[in-house]
């Protein structure tokens, strides 16, 4: 594949690629599998996957620095501009209201949610906030050639971040919140939903441009291996292990240390993970009770009050002939806290029978269980929406229920429950080898 020419004035953080920079092989220890590889050389629009569960380790773009910045300057401008315009507004009975998006969550705090509030607002501004100002404050810094402080930190932080943004949970749930209320009243959207929208993508764009990889090189360069290291093998029979923040092969000391690159902390596999886990399952499980005994909002109407379960509100948005979002709501609100329970828990008794099922099966659903978690944010993203936009007296308001709350709890549990799994035990006992290569595969991708 022929590399992209690059102009003698691109900075060289972003004209040179790590491969280029050191003449030795680049080992990586795959995180969901702990197979070690060697990473190939790759252009612009390729990524290395490894060989043994097909898990991406590398993902290489063109101008990872003055990409992922750009990105990361539009996207912050975005946010800028969708909270400081209206973000929609109702009529109805010449009685009308006009929100803000930071009012979808100080509205909860009137009703005594805040903690439901603060995760509101935490995942939709706060923390995509922090996380742009982090990509801006390090790319700026490496296309200077001289980082600027605390970049390692800030580094390492960004990948924790990541699974708790929710812009794009966020644009599905004011859409279903919007399709609810337009049958009873006038529905405007202003300057702010545009500019959310086109945050939203602009931020999973600006996630997706991050080549951690090349920024952790430019960063702090790349320690050796440790001595002995070998390919074809796991890390854990060599005493080593992959950093899951910068990817570095560091070696062990009674099977815990710190990576010499990032400083993350290393285990051999994560304390306690099953203990752990189910823990985590225990309490979504018996938060997931209240979820749907109780209401999650309770709407009025003309002076007539009426509760509304998770279950209850799918059936009257079936009745009122919405099944497009009735089927939406179900998914996320029933289907899919269920179905990740179900997989973690069925994953978790599995552990110790891996001999008999196909560990790449049970990894590719571990990583289906990790991605939709965080979707099942839609209902609670409806009933914040809902609360603030229709306050309107005895005519039509909204109040939020104690199932929110429940139900917000049980989506952080599972989503925790995931983190806390560690997929490696998957691939522990005794399994036949895969016999492929053990230079990690390189595949074309989209750059």
């Amino acid at each position: 594949m022929k590399r992209p020419t690059l102009s003698m004035h691109t900075p060289a953080v972003d004209c040179t690629p790590p491969e280029a920079r050191v003449q030795r092989r680049r080992l990586r220890a795959c995180h969901e599998c702990d197979w070690v590889s060697a990473l190939p050389p790759l252009g612009s629009g390729e990524k290395a996957s490894c060989p043994r569960c097909s898990h991406v380790l590398v993902k290489r773009h063109r101008y990872p620095a003055q990409r992922s910045m750009a990105l990361a300057i539009a996207s912050l401008v975005a946010l800028i501009l969708a909270v400081s315009f209206p973000f929609v507004s109702f009529s109805v009975g010449g009685i009308g209201n006009r929100i803000e998006l930071t009012q979808t969550a100080t509205a909860l705090i009137n009703f005594h949610q805040p903690v439901v509030a603060i995760a509101v607002i935490m995942t939709i501004v706060v923390l995509p906030a922090v996380y742009l100002t982090g990509v801006i404050w390090l790319q700026f810094g490496l296309l200077r050639a001289r980082p600027l402080p605390l970049s390692r930190d800030i580094a390492r932080s960004l990948a924790h971040l990541t699974p708790w943004m929710m812009a794009d949970v966020f644009i599905i749930g004011a859409l279903v919140s919007l399709i609810k209320v337009a049958g009873m009243a006038q529905i405007e959207l202003g300057i702010s939903f545009w500019a959310f929208c086109v945050f939203a993508i602009l931020l999973l764009m600006t996630t997706q441009s991050i080549d951690a990889d090349w920024m952790w090189f430019s960063l702090e360069g790349e320690p050796l291996a440790p001595e002995g290291t070998l390919t074809g093998a796991t890390a854990a029979s060599q005493n080593v292990t992959g950093c899951p923040t910068c990817g570095l092969v560091n070696r062990l000391d009674k099977g815990h240390g710190r990576c010499v690159r990032c400083h993350e902390k290393l285990h051999t596999r994560l304390p306690y993970s099953l203990q752990r886990t189910w823990a985590l399952l225990f309490a979504a499980t018996i938060m997931y009770i209240p979820a749907n005994v109780y209401p999650i909002m309770t709407t009025t109407s003309l002076g007539h009050t009426a509760p509304s379960t998770i279950i209850g509100g799918v059936v009257q948005l079936l009745q009122m002939g919405s099944w497009p979002v009735a089927a939406v709501i179900f998914i996320a609100s029933v289907i899919v806290p269920v179905g990740k329970l179900v997989a973690l828990v069925w994953l978790c008794l599995m552990i110790n029978r891996s001999d008999e099922l196909n560990a790449n099966s049970r990894t590719r659903l571990y990583r289906i269980t990790e991605f939709i978690g965080r979707w099942s944010m839609v209902d609670v993203f409806v009933v914040a929406i809902l609360v603030a936009l229709i306050r309107a007296g005895s005519l039509m308001s909204i109040t939020p229920g104690p199932a929110a709350l429940a139900f917000g709890a049980v989506v952080v549990l599972t989503m925790l429950a995931a983190m806390t799994f560690d997929s490696r035990l998957i691939w522990d006992s005794p399994a036949p080898c895969p016999a492929r290569r053990t230079t990690a595969t390189k595949d074309a991708i989209d750059g």
